[in-house]
């Protein structure tokens, strides 16, 4: 059986990123991304997140993903990566939409 990609982990370059479309079958909102600011803000001076589209191509795949980025900088990852899984949970229980195979 194939495992899952996590829904938040530190990328090698130390941000951490959030497989959020993978996950919610859909974009963040702006208010959802404002949300994930305020939580990260209570323990961090700033931040910068990025919401990206990414693609992957091969010759025989392709796959595109809503995801999110969040640059730690002079911040910690792990306590960055805990306040990211909380937010990415909440955002899908509250509302997801459904993937169908094309």
């Amino acid at each position: 059986m194939q495992e899952l990609a996590p829904i938040a982990f530190i990328s090698g370059d130390g941000d951490v990123r959030v497989n959020f479309g993978v996950f919610a079958g859909r974009d963040a909102t702006p208010a959802e991304i404002d949300d994930l600011a305020r939580a990260i803000l209570a323990d961090q001076p700033s931040v910068t997140i990025v919401a990206e589209q990414r693609y992957v191509v091969d010759r025989t795949t392709e796959a595109s993903v809503h995801q999110i980025r969040i640059e730690v900088g002079d911040g910690d990852p792990e306590a960055l990566l805990g306040h990211a899984e909380r937010w990415a949970e909440a955002c899908v229980a509250e509302r997801h939409a459904e993937i169908s195979e094309a």
